[in-house]
């Protein structure tokens, strides 16, 4: 007997060693605006509002491709959807370095954010396909953990490379990364487990024996099913605060930690990490949380408990950041909110593989759409409040308000109702 066939292999470890990566370069290239634009707003002179407008660019154009991105990995698969995505985003950061104004660097954001749209999505339609129900939520901490590093890792190294060369010089760069990751994920991933060279007869045991339901790829989307459902809009509502809130740390935070804490380039070089390495322990502990008490078949518990729990202590701490006035006490509990914050993110995205099924692709391109509408709305309103209302307190209390709104909202999603029935799915 082929030891390869008798032994499970160890091919999912290596998919998330995949998945971690690419979110680690995922937003390292979408973070590096925000440490770069102070180099950038001395080239070009921008004002709060411009930077807001900028920031904002990308995230809407994120949302409005999110549906059809996620769409299209339903369609044709995790591996040809990243493949696209990765080598247009890394393109698009490339192209970064050519802007020559406010103009030209807005419309890169916003054909980046096209590009980029679908990310998250897909990776999700990855890990349906190869993690059962009761693993999912540990199989996406992992690519948010992924996500926490990448951002942790781009305030140091942006700053570092800025002392070096032009900030243009640093796009192209980051760019290059993502082309040689993008030919990796092509070469080595499969749809289908059972389709890897890889995979091993008893490690696809295991993964069949785990996983509730087959998933085939949908070529039809049932949009009338999809939009029309309550708890598809629930879902999108719950999960409005959090693009809104954490867009905050990945366009404004440099610049408040400057402008409105007054530490200096090289302290905020360090701190803008800090969230980001804080809310490590959040995404490992709420995929934990989530996967336990679902195994405990405690579903409604597992994804609806832990978001309320999560949003609910963010709101707190962000009212708190809006009232201190020491500013190192300001810095330590804003990255606090934001691991309060991300607690819930394997319970959101773990809720609409529960309820999309095979159409996971698109639900969650949903929720994500609606999130990043909010991610879009963010940094205009913390532009404004600068800039007309001479305001950095103002933005903490309208997150707070909205964290507080959608933890209502997680009150009404039901992770055992699914989306699309399968006659609509079918039709």
């Amino acid at each position: 007997m082929n030891s390869n066939e008798a032994t499970p292999t160890r091919a999912r470890q290596h998919l998330l060693w995949l998945i971690f990566s690419l979110t680690v370069i995922t937003y390292l290239d979408r973070l590096a605006i925000s440490a770069a634009m102070p180099a950038i707003s001395r080239e070009f002179g921008f004002t709060p509002t411009q930077k807001g407008y900028i920031f904002s660019a990308f995230t809407l154009a994120y949302a409005l491709f999110e549906i059809p991105s996620g769409w299209l990995g339903d369609r044709f698969g995790a591996r040809l959807a990243l493949t696209r995505i990765v080598i247009w985003w890394s393109a698009l950061t490339s192209l970064t370095a050519a802007a020559i104004g406010y103009r030209s660097l807005l419309l890169v954001r916003f054909l980046f954010g096209a590009g980029e749209a679908g990310a998250f999505p897909n990776i999700a339609r990855a890990i349906s396909g190869w993690f059962g129900q009761r693993e999912q939520g540990r199989a996406m901490s992992v690519s948010f953990l992924g996500l926490a590093t990448g951002s942790a890792l781009t305030a140091p190294l942006i700053f570092t490379l800025l002392d070096l060369q032009p900030w243009r010089a640093v796009f192209i760069e980051l760019g290059v990364i993502g082309l040689a990751w993008a030919i990796v994920w092509q070469r080595w991933f499969r749809d289908r487990p059972e389709d890897h060279p890889g995979v091993g007869a008893a490690e696809l045991r295991e993964i069949l024996a785990v996983q509730q339901e087959s998933r085939p790829y949908s070529h039809r989307l049932p949009w009338r099913s999809l939009l029309s459902s309550r708890n598809m809009a629930f879902i999108c509502l719950m999960y409005l605060a959090y693009g809104y809130g954490i867009f905050f740390y990945v366009t404004w935070l440099p610049t408040y930690l400057i402008e409105a804490r007054g530490f200096s380039m090289g302290t905020t070089r360090w701190l803008s990490s800090l969230p980001w390495v804080i809310s490590l322990p959040g995404y490992i502990f709420g995929g934990w949380i989530t996967d336990r008490l679902a195994r405990r078949n405690s579903l409604r518990l597992a994804r609806c408990g832990v978001g309320i729990a999560g949003y609910l202590t963010s709101a707190l701490l962000l009212v708190a950041v809006a009232l201190v006035e020491n500013n190192r006490l300001a810095a330590l509990l804003l990255a606090l909110a934001l691991c309060g914050q991300t607690t819930t993110t394997s319970a959101a995205w773990s809720v609409c593989l529960d309820v999309g099924r095979r159409h996971a692709g698109a639900v969650t391109g949903t929720m994500n759409m609606i999130g990043n509408l909010g991610g879009a709305l963010a940094p205009v309103v913390v532009g404004f409040a600068v800039e007309r209302l001479h305001s950095w307190s103002l933005p903490f209390y309208v997150t707070a308000g909205i964290f507080v709104f959608s933890s209502i909202m997680w009150i009404f999603v039901d992770p055992h109702k699914p989306i699309i029935k399968a006659d609509a799915a079918s039709a």
